[in-house]
């Protein structure tokens, strides 16, 4: 897979005259939203982040009319636009590589972490590039996407969760980067009585929000709310490429036609049984590799929206599920479970030019599926 990227790449970057072409994208092209984002904060006023005319003005004025930058809106919360301003006081070719540097190793250290690997008839450094290879991974690093930090956020909650709960709590308070994606923890903490974890987080999301709020100021967080409509209506709701690329039932049923309130009652109780799902895993075992499991897989089944880059949580979830395998021997249709959902990424990507069925979904369901197998039968600690 490592090569095949290089390869990849390799013909892009020639195809694109090393990538200075005036009518092809090149990578990265999220990542140059959070640097202009910086450079809002750093020469300008912080609510211009938030209104588009504004924001699209001053990525003209970094970018030129280059088509490969794609002008696209600033969507985050005041606590992402507070994270990145560091950003721009690099070159962006720099602040990207160094971003997606630090990106990779924080993920690879977590999920080495939860998933226990190289404690396995693996070798260390072999589990370290096999998560790397992940086509999860591979492709949060080509857009310059924030999956790998959120990933390892959740990770080292996880890991820390029964050890050092009010460190796990800072971990899932720092989720308010990207909210959505802890949704999950609340029910699991409060299913398993982990009360320290659950306040820790809390108070840490609150006073997260509070001093991003504080420093960005208070019309952020209003523009912000302002921003989810338009993201609903024209991102979630109604656009057929973010159908063809994100692994959700909503997006499968928007996709094949459905409508909205078949799309979101599907959703909701595709949502309701996941997280119940991650519940009683929680609840009957301490296992932390079933625990990433079935948390991280619920994550992206419970949220309608989801894009193909945030399956480098996916990635968690195979590592642990690889590693249980290799220790326990293998229970029918995992192997070919982990395989397709391994690739499952790279579907996702392309599917947004070939317009395939959307089977994401189901894919991420038998996963699942195999991680409360397992958790049947797991000889590990039990509540």
């Amino acid at each position: 897979m490592l090569a095949l990227y290089a390869v990849f790449v390799a013909v892009w970057a020639q195809h694109t005259n090393g990538f200075t072409s005036i009518t092809v994208a090149r990578p990265a092209s999220d990542f140059s939203v959070f640097w202009a984002a910086s450079h809002v904060m750093l020469h300008g006023e912080s609510w211009q982040a938030y209104d588009y005319a504004s924001f699209a003005a001053i990525e003209r004025s970094l970018f030129g009319n280059r088509p490969e930058f794609t002008l696209l809106p600033w969507l985050y919360p005041p606590t992402f636009l507070l994270v990145v301003t560091p950003l721009s006081l690099l070159p962006l070719t720099f602040a990207y590589a160094l971003t997606a540097i630090g990106g990779i190793v924080a993920y690879a250290f977590a999920a080495m972490r939860v998933s226990a690997l190289g404690q396995t008839t693996v070798r260390r450094d072999v589990g370290v590039l096999a998560l790397i290879a992940s086509p999860g991974v591979f492709i949060a690093v080509l857009y310059g996407q924030n999956a790998l930090l959120t990933a390892a956020l959740a990770a080292l909650a996880i890991w820390w969760a029964d050890r050092k709960p009010l460190v796990a709590g800072i971990c899932i308070g720092l989720l308010a980067i990207k909210p959505q994606l802890a949704v999950v923890f609340p029910f699991v903490l409060v299913a398993t009585r982990n009360w320290r974890t659950f306040f820790a987080a809390a108070a840490s999301a609150c006073a997260f929000t509070s001093i991003s709020t504080l420093i960005c100021g208070t019309r952020t967080l209003t523009m912000f709310f302002a921003n989810t409509r338009f993201v609903r209506e024209a991102i979630l709701e109604h656009n057929q490429h973010f159908w063809q690329s994100s692994p959700t039932a909503f997006a499968a049923l928007r996709g094949a036609g459905y409508t909205l309130l078949t799309a979101y009652s599907v959703q909701a109780c595709v949502a309701l049984v996941v997280i119940g799902s991650a519940c009683v895993v929680w609840r009957a075992t301490r296992d932390v590799r079933l625990r990433t499991a079935a948390l991280t897989i619920a994550t992206l089944l419970a949220n309608p929206y989801v894009w193909h880059y945030e399956l480098a949580w996916l990635g968690l979830a195979l590592a642990c599920l690889l590693a249980i395998g290799l220790r326990d021997g293998w229970m029918a249709g995992e192997q070919e479970a982990i395989v397709i959902g391994w690739l499952l990424p790279v579907y996702e990507l392309f599917n947004g030019f070939v317009h395939m069925p959307q089977p994401g979904a189901v894919v991420l369901l038998f996963l699942l599926l195999a991680a409360l197998r397992r958790q049947r039968v797991s000889p590990g600690d039990r509540v």
